[in-house]
């Protein structure tokens, strides 16, 4: 085998470890960031479902006052 062959080989051999080297890296890195990025959206997702309950029961809350509040006045108006 000439120089010139193997000295490409060789060449052809380390560009391809060095390409799969990088690139695991970066696979890496990427999966990294994407499991933090899950977590983050997860604890969003997590207060946006609370803000919901809490404007649920808020909403409850003032309906069950209006009622309150109409019934003193109903009584309020009875009393002679």
């Amino acid at each position: 085998m000439s120089d010139a062959v193997l000295s490409a080989l060789i060449t052809g051999g380390l560009s391809m470890l060095g390409v799969y080297l990088a690139n695991r890296k970066s696979r890496v890195l990427m999966e990294y960031k994407l499991d933090q990025l899950t977590r983050q959206v997860q604890k969003h997702n997590s207060v946006i479902e609370r803000t919901y309950e809490l404007e649920r029961r808020a909403s409850v809350t003032e309906e069950q006052m209006k009622v309150a509040n109409h019934r003193i006045d109903d009584l309020e108006h009875k009393l002679p």
